[in-house]
């Protein structure tokens, strides 16, 4: 099941960054965001599970920066929606 997790995280997080550079996803748009949370969030919880600490930085690190991006978008989104922008 550990190895079940871990592929499918590497492959999210390889097909966000394939979609960036493909130019297919803005690297900001919540597509985008939302593959590299789940996919990060994936591979820190079996880093977490492995005790491989240096794993679980890199990939706790990523998930979060991808999470508070993610809720400033919808946040800023909101901010214009309510300004009437």
């Amino acid at each position: 099941m550990d190895q079940a997790i871990q592929l499918a995280g590497a492959v999210l997080v390889l097909l966000g960054y394939i979609l960036s550079q493909s130019g297919r996803v803005d690297g900001n748009a919540r597509s985008y965001l939302i593959i590299n949370l789940v996919g990060s969030g994936c591979l820190a919880i079996a880093a977490a599970i492995g005790h491989q600490w240096g794993f679980l930085l890199l990939n706790g690190t990523w998930a979060v920066i991808s999470a508070v991006n993610l809720v400033r978008g919808v946040l800023g989104k909101r901010d214009r929606f309510e300004q009437g922008l």
